[in-house]
């Protein structure tokens, strides 16, 4: 499993996933998303604009899984 480091407290999927370098550009994750390819913890994610925090996983199916790790200090 890799690990993706942010410096915020949380990312949006969307910009994860072109992060992680899952995606190459915005509309492949709408398409990701829309034939429900992209796991949130084990679970179908509907919304790319979903929330993502620390040790939030993060998988395409049948891809590798990654993991969301923050350095973001209060």
């Amino acid at each position: 499993m890799r690990e993706v480091e942010i410096s915020t407290e949380f990312i949006k999927l969307g910009q994860f996933l072109k992060l992680a370098g899952l995606v190459g550009q915005g509309s492949d994750v709408k398409m990701l998303i829309k034939d429900e390819m992209v796991l949130v913890n084990e679970k179908v994610e509907v919304q790319r604009g979903k929330k993502l925090y620390n040790n939030d996983l993060v998988e395409l199916k049948e891809e590798e899984k990654v993991k969301v790790i923050s350095t973001f200090k209060e």
